[in-house]
């Protein structure tokens, strides 16, 4: 079973995420903080790392370099609310993420995290 890890302080998306990813036969890890979903990535592999832009306080490279250190080769989906300016989600791009805007369709993210376990 593939396992995506959401971090997100939205517990009401966090679960309504994670309950639709169950249904289709995905696990779901979830962590309200940066540092809570780091633990969890160096405890488990997951498949797909979903991330709520709000969290990220580093610069994007900053961002890519420590994912590609505790996740080698995972995807990540920066979860952008409307409102993010675009300069901010072309940066996140630029460093190799998926960047996704409110509300999040679930099959978009089965889809990278089965490409993403195809790759590995």
């Amino acid at each position: 079973m593939d396992l995506f890890l959401v971090i997100d302080q939205d517990r009401s998306a966090m679960h309504a995420l994670g309950l639709a990813c169950l249904e289709r036969n995905v696990g779901v890890a979830m962590a309200e903080t940066l540092c809570e979903g780091v633990r969890v990535l160096l405890s488990r592999t997951a498949s797909l790392i979903v991330v709520d832009v709000g969290l990220l306080r580093l610069s994007p490279p900053e961002h890519a370099t420590l994912f590609e250190r505790v996740a080698p080769g995972v995807p990540v989906v920066v979860v952008a609310h409307p409102d993010t300016p675009l300069e901010t989600r072309v940066a996140f791009e630029l460093q190799g993420f998926h960047v996704r805007t409110r509300p999040l369709a679930v099959e978009d993210l089965v889809e990278k995290g089965t490409a993403g376990a195809l790759r590995a």
